[in-house]
């Protein structure tokens, strides 16, 4: 039994774990009012302030932000919250539509911003400003018309100084409640992104922990098969891991963005229907006087036949009968909390750790009922709505669950070894040779230790070549067009910062096409690999970038570099490829390989963006075609071309 004086401390730690792992920060309490709310006095770009308060509400329409004034305004409304909540004409809205949020949020200067979007029951579009930034699933006005999806997602955007207007448009015929459960959170980019990974790791760390104990105790009972206890607590401790995975920052919503919105629903569902008789049965395992066979048996009935409903039903069926499932979780709740107290009223053995751990799993299986349905007050105190709001809550509460029992069964496990030893010390004088098997065993278990350790170390170096491999293009070992898109907005907003010229060259081999026909691919892949060393070798400054853009194309990024110096480049890689001398008889231009070159120069500003440089260089490549190509074109932003 768990010693009186360790049981306050340890039930310290399990509140400040319940209340305080959120990865939300503390809250502003700065809400807006009739869809307007005033930031003036924040410093956006180092402040993350959720855009709560009341919305603009427009229900059952699917408004852009140039047809808002089209619309009818249906009130204003507490956000975010499910819509099921809503009333228009003293009727309540059900869960099944579409609506229309708009904000306005008033900023103090022009700065380049990001919002952090949760997950929208469970399809929608963004715009801020009027520019669509921001997408997930297909909006539709039936079920048969829209795609459901999940994207947790934080999305940049420029900021003007004044009144900014967010629009947001939802639709939802797929989950019982609709619209938003948690805020959309408005700041830097970079502080949004430290909130995301911080949510995604700590999430990462609950997932490999409960893996690693549900695997653990599975391997406990393959090798004691007796003892069932370790297989509905290792089955629990994985079905938790997985569905960890699919809420908070959605980890794999996050590495699948086109994973199946109904089939992560219904595994996610799975692991709470299948999670509840498979705790009642460990408990009936370790405690099997406590706890009734009968009902035991009931429970894991019902869960079969919920099972199979998530199964072969649609997801708008299980979603319905849910909250019958929920109300029976609640009965069992009440029951196990009547089962820890006849527990600790006989002194049972180790009675401290059940209990702890019971009243755990009770908190935890509270914040999943709550989290699932649309119960949530916004009028509840910040505390109470951050642990109810942030869904990853429940899974630290099942792995505080998990570390308890874990210790109890490890406990069992002790004390069954330890009585093992007393009765291996009686034997010590028929087994002379014990000393040198456990020498044998000491050096072997070190030995594997050092595998092990080993395996690590290259388990680390491949993922680290994985990384890289993911940014570079595996033929020419160029930068691809992922990391281009990872480095032009850095680039250009230090450009911004230090008002210094960025020029883009855009790049394509001259027919090509041809080359490929008359030549074969083979010869096409090697051509294209000399232009790519071409590259390289040609551009002086490590802060230079080339990529391959795409097929033929190739981009190169030049931060701090002004017109003539980027023409002069542009130059330099006409004549150097001309001089490969790659014979190219299928050319109207010349009999080896040429390229055309576009170029764009630009002194980044507030009202320009990033974009705008390869836009215009792609117009630029596009005259250097149409006059004959092997040459290179200067396009300015006023749209007039200096061909050189």
């Amino acid at each position: 039994m768990v010693k009186p004086k360790l049981l306050f401390p340890i039930i310290i730690i399990m509140l400040f774990l319940l209340g305080g792992c959120s990865s939300q920060p503390t809250e502003i309490e700065k809400k807006a009012e009739h869809g307007l709310l005033d930031l003036t006095q924040f410093n956006l770009k180092n402040e993350i302030i959720p855009l709560d308060g009341e919305w603009a509400f427009y229900w059952n329409q699917l408004l852009e932000p140039d047809s808002l004034d089209q619309g009818s305004l249906s009130g204003y409304v507490p956000f975010p919250s499910s819509w099921n909540k809503y009333e228009i004409d003293d009727q309540k809205i059900p869960g099944s539509g579409y609506a229309t949020y708009q904000l306005t949020f008033v900023a103090s200067d022009n700065e380049i911003l990001a919002l952090k979007l949760p997950k929208v029951r469970t399809a929608y579009k963004l715009w801020v400003n009027g520019e669509l930034i921001a997408t997930a699933g297909t909006l539709g006005t039936t079920r048969e018309a829209m795609v459901p999806q999940y994207l947790p997602q934080i999305i940049s955007f420029e900021a003007l100084q004044g009144e900014n207007t967010v629009v947001l448009q939802a639709s939802n015929f797929y989950m019982s409640s609709g619209g938003l459960l948690t805020s959309i959170f408005l700041g830097g980019e970079t502080g949004l992104l430290t909130m995301r990974y911080n949510g995604l790791a700590y999430e990462l760390f609950l997932f490999g922990a409960l893996m690693m104990m549900g695997v653990y105790h599975l391997a406990l009972f393959f090798f004691r098969k007796k003892d069932r206890a370790p297989l509905y607590f290792g089955l629990f401790c994985i079905l938790v891991a997985i569905r960890t995975l699919l809420i908070g920052e959605s980890f794999l919503y996050f590495a699948l963005p086109d994973l199946d919105f109904t089939l992560a629903r219904k595994i996610q569902t799975l692991t709470y229907y299948l999670g509840v008789p498979l705790i009642l049965m460990f408990f009936r395992a370790i405690l099997p006087d406590y706890f009734h066979l009968f009902l035991t048996k009931i429970v894991l009935v019902m869960g079969i036949a919920y099972t199979a409903v998530v199964i072969f039903a649609p997801t708008n069926i299980y979603s319905t009968i849910n909250p019958i499932y929920q109300i029976w979780t609640i009965f069992l709740i009440i029951y196990l909390f009547t089962r820890l107290l006849k527990i600790a009223f006989h002194k049972e053995k180790s009675s401290g750790l059940i209990i702890l751990g019971g009243l755990a799993l009770i908190a935890t299986s509270l914040i999943d009922i709550i989290t699932l349905s649309p119960w949530i007050n916004d009028s509840w105190p910040p505390l109470i709505r951050m642990i109810f709001q942030g869904d990853a809550n429940s899974s630290t509460g099942q792995l505080i669950f998990a570390c308890l029992y874990s210790l109890l069964l490890a406990k069992n496990f002790s004390e069954s070894l330890e009585y093992r030893t007393v009765m291996g010390e009686k034997l010590i004088e028929m087994n002379t040779h014990l000393d040198e098997l456990v020498l044998t065993r000491t050096k072997d278990l070190t030995e594997s230790n050092k595998k092990v350790a080993q395996q690590n170390l290259e388990l680390e170096q491949i993922n680290q070549e994985l990384q890289l491999l993911s940014l570079n293009d595996p033929l020419t070992g160029l930068w691809n067009r992922r990391k281009y898109k990872e480095t032009v907005g850095l680039e250009w907003q230090r450009c911004l910062n230090h008002q210094k010229p960025i020029s883009l060259l855009f790049i394509d081999v001259d027919y090509f096409k041809n080359y490929n026909d008359l030549y074969g691919h083979a010869a096409g892949d090697e051509c294209l690999v000399q232009i790519g060393a071409t590259l390289k070798a040609t551009l002086a400054r490590p802060s230079d970038m080339a990529v391959r853009y795409g097929g033929e194309e190739f981009v190169v990024l030049l931060s701090e570099t002004g017109k003539e110096d980027a023409l002069k480049i542009a130059r330099l890689l006409l004549k150097r490829i001309d001089q490969l001398g790659i014979l190219h008889q299928g050319s109207a231009v010349k009999n080896c390989i040429t390229v055309s070159i576009g170029v764009a120069s630009l002194l980044p500003g507030h009202h320009s963006r990033h974009e705008d440089l390869i836009e215009i260089a792609d117009k630029a490549l596009y005259h250097a075609k149409a006059k004959g190509r092997n040459q290179v074109v200067y396009l300015d932003a006023a749209s007039h071309d200096t061909p050189v």
